[in-house]
């Protein structure tokens, strides 16, 4: 636990939805709600003058949905980051809703959320996201992400090419970092990785650092979404 609560913040159309997250957070001794919204909109005005690290964000709302919302706040750290040299460090965002395989959560992935998760997840999973995706230790993890992803790979019409963008982050890797994204994409942690490629957990660490270095993704998720829309998984 760290002396610094996670703060967080809570953005759903729905007052009943956000005071049953206020509760659960704010029942953990190292979590505390800093703000809440009703729409993307105000989330995005509320969040310009609160400092929070995760925002659990609803996907679909009036006026302004999670999809769009998620992608102005990163965005926006993002300048705010190069502008003051502090490398665009914003809120995580853990994009929420009630379907399982919402094109609209994974559209909210590919803006750069760092999880998804349905709105009837226990609470132990929700807080030990919420965690994870604080510690900048995103992971592939809820199963329902993965599957999420799969699913609309799988549905996607095939491209004889990663487009330019995609081709671009992946032109300075080497071979044994393609090696680990392509295993990071299929859902392994660390410690498979190790595993299977034969070296130290340190190693892959390393090599998991110089990825989201080069790529430019904010953590693994996006690691996963580069990786399926480079076509590395053999769709």
């Amino acid at each position: 636990m760290t002396d610094q609560p996670i703060r967080v913040f809570l953005v759903d159309d729905q007052q009943m939805v956000r005071a049953g997250f206020r509760m659960l957070v704010e029942s953990q001794d190292d979590m505390v709600v800093v703000g809440e919204a009703g729409d993307g909109g105000e989330a995005l005005d509320l969040l310009a003058v609160t400092t929070a690290d995760v925002v659990l964000m609803d996907v679909r709302m009036p006026r302004l949905d999670g999809v769009e919302a998620t992608r102005r706040l990163l965005e926006r750290s993002m300048a705010e980051g190069r502008e003051d040299g502090a490398g665009g460090e914003g809120p995580r965002v853990i994009v929420l809703t009630t379907f399982d395989l919402d094109e609209y959560a994974f559209a909210a992935l590919r803006a750069g959320a760092s999880a998804f998760l349905l709105k009837d997840a226990a609470p132990p999973e929700l807080l030990g996201s919420i965690r994870s995706v604080h510690a900048g230790d995103a992971v592939v993890a809820p199963s329902t992400t993965r599957r999420l992803l799969e699913h609309f790979v799988q549905a996607a019409p095939e491209s004889p090419r990663p487009a330019p963008d995609v081709s671009a982050r992946l032109a300075d890797l080497t071979q044994r970092e393609r090696e680990v994204l392509l295993l990071i994409a299929q859902g392994r942690s660390n410690s498979e990785i190790a595993a299977d490629l034969v070296v130290a957990e340190a190693t892959v660490k390393t090599h998991v650092g110089r990825l989201l270095a080069k790529t430019g993704s904010r953590d693994r998720v996006q690691l996963v979404v580069l990786a399926y829309d480079a076509g590395l998984t053999g769709r």
